[in-house]
């Protein structure tokens, strides 16, 4: 049987108009059976059916007491943890949520062409993307660096497009540790379009396969 994810894209705040299509985009990638909801009681129950949970550009609040709860035990227990884009734009008022992300969303610069570096190719969201990877997005600054706790993977070239805030050190797409979980966060996704680009397809495949130990 395929490893099932749970994918959550409830909005609290602002909502992107490429869900559907990302959740689409999921549902076609074939290795993995996708459970999709909005509701926040899904993930107040039990999560030991998902090979990981998916949080595919939420925003705001999302989550309940119980959901939290739940949430933080799966992953320190071995669950694995996705994030996708507007991910970094949820749950503010949850300290964790910060800890186990990496970094937060600060602010973006217009939606714009830029590359991406490829940092480190030893691993199955990158390996197949070249050094230097031409793609359009809205190319996240965010409130803290998340290098010192997480493998960094992409980072941005911020001579490339206008409106960068990081600097040389730009982390983009990274993965982690939690507990005895894993964690990738690709901030890369605004747009439609993005899901069906093979080379962004490829990455979203393989840092669900490594969150989920597939």
């Amino acid at each position: 049987m395929d490893p099932r994810l749970l994918v959550h894209t409830r909005t609290t705040d602002y909502r992107h108009d490429s869900i559907p299509a990302a959740v689409a985009a999921l549902r076609t990638l074939g290795d993995f059976a996708i459970d999709h909801t909005e509701d926040p009681a899904a993930l107040a129950g039990s999560l030991e059916p998902y090979a990981a949970v998916v949080f595919l550009s939420t925003s705001g609040e999302v989550l309940t007491a119980a959901g939290r709860e739940r949430l933080a035990a799966y992953v320190e227990t071995g669950g694995g943890f996705v994030g996708v884009h507007a991910a970094a734009c949820t749950e503010y008022t949850w300290p964790y949520y910060g800890e186990l992300l990496g970094a937060r969303f600060a602010r973006h610069p217009r939606f714009q062409p830029g590359r991406a570096l490829v940092e480190d190719h030893d691993h199955p969201a990158t390996r197949h993307l070249p050094p230097v990877w031409d793609f359009t997005d809205e190319w996240y600054d965010f409130d803290t660096n998340p290098r010192d706790t997480a493998r960094v993977l992409l980072t941005a070239d911020e001579t490339s497009y206008e409106g960068g805030g990081m600097g040389a050190d730009h982390p983009l797409a990274w993965c982690r540790e939690q507990g005895a979980g894993r964690v990738f966060y690709t901030a890369l996704g605004h747009a439609a379009q993005a899901y069906d680009d093979p080379g962004f397809r490829a990455h979203l495949r393989g840092g669900l396969t490594w969150a989920a130990r597939a």
